[in-house]
């Protein structure tokens, strides 16, 4: 295989480590308005080749991803198109589908393109934070055109799935409308949060010191790229609208049921949301899945994490991941450790607890 990546961010970084990874022959080639990045990519080991503009390089590749921002991707498909072979699929990373479809049907290239979402992300951006593992087990969307070959979808859909995603055909108009309400919403909720405590705030700051664990929880995706979700935003913005406008209208019988005290009804929308979030898929592999996590007194001294880390590593006991809770807001713990399955965090409590640390479980 030979692949090409035009735009290497944090998602087009981390789909190309993940190609070099479990294809390490393919022959991998990127051009990205950020140089740094694409040399960095060459230091690194993950690409072969910096390409410094659209040209006969691209044309020979079984895939390119097209990585860019959103508002980019267009041009890029009009310097292809001349460029591609007939078995060269196209497809791309965006958060949104419509818009590039549309174009996709515009330039007659529907049987060389299939869309692509993998919903993995960070608030933090550029190749310097992608990952290897950013899509692994994470569901990447797949929408085809009409007239994407079977085959060619098919061969695609088992690509993906080689990286360890979890592929799902659908089709785009879907994608958007469901990205609006479990995706783009959130983010708007998130950042408008954000500035309403920053303008409701007391004079000295009291909000944004005590700020703590339910706040930054909901808000941490507010830390996003500004520049990115504006073209998202942009992009989709009659999804998002209709879906807003629901959502709006839920917090305006939220205010009516709170003014006329009606407890009976806020214990409802407690309720229902709480066997809804409940309901949601926590076995198996999907970005979902359970996370098996503990939470550990811990005293403030120098080493006491090593401490910990190497009574657990001697027990052949491998951590996913481990942090220190800087809020107890709900959580009497300082200290979490993140583990990979059941059996590991089962072991590891039973060990803590033989060496008198306090442990809780949620």
């Amino acid at each position: 295989m030979k692949i090409g990546f035009i735009g290497l961010g944090l998602i087009g970084g981390s789909i190309a480590r993940a190609v070099r990874y479990f294809y390490p022959d393919t022959e991998i080639i990127a051009h990205s308005r950020t140089r740094a990045s694409v040399e960095q990519a060459v230091a690194d080991g993950v690409i072969n080749r910096v390409i410094d503009q659209i040209d006969e390089d691209f044309s020979d590749c079984t895939y390119i991803f097209l990585c860019a921002p959103v508002s980019s991707n267009a041009k890029y498909l009009e310097q292809l198109k001349p460029l591609i072979g007939p078995d060269c699929i196209i497809t791309d990373v965006g958060s949104t589908k419509t818009d590039i479809h549309e174009k996709v049907t515009d330039l007659d290239m529907e049987a060389n393109f299939i869309g692509g979402h993998p919903m993995a992300g960070s608030e933090k951006t550029g190749y310097a934070n992608s990952k290897r593992i950013l899509i692994e087990n994470a569901y990447y969307m797949i929408t085809p055109t009409e007239k994407t070959p079977r085959e060619a979808v098919e061969t695609y859909r088992d690509f993906v799935a080689s990286l360890k995603a979890l592929p799902l055909v659908i089709d785009y108009h879907t994608h958007d409308y469901v990205t609006a309400g479990i995706s783009h919403l959130p983010h708007i909720i998130a950042s408008s949060l954000v500035n309403l405590v920053k303008d409701e705030d007391t004079k000295d700051g009291i909000m944004k010191l005590v700020a703590a664990g339910g706040f930054k929880d909901i808000t941490r995706i507010a830390s996003s790229s500004p520049e990115m979700w504006e073209q998202i935003c942009m992009t989709n913005r009659k999804n998002i609208s209709r879906i807003l406008t629901d959502y709006i209208a839920s917090l305006e019988k939220i205010k009516d049921q709170l003014d006329e005290a009606k407890s009976g009804a806020i214990y409802h929308l407690f309720e229902t949301s709480r066997d809804y979030r409940n309901s949601l898929p926590v076995k198996g592999n999907g970005p979902l899945a359970r996370i098996y996590e503990i939470y550990c007194d811990m005293v403030d001294e120098a080493g006491g994490i090593a401490t910990l880390a190497t009574i657990l590593a001697s027990n052949q006991i491998s951590l996913k991941n481990i942090g220190i809770v800087h809020s107890r807001e709900f959580i009497e713990a300082v200290l979490r450790i993140e583990f990979y399955d059941e059996e590991s965090m089962k072991s590891a409590i039973e060990i803590l607890r033989k060496h008198r640390y306090v442990i809780y479980e949620r």
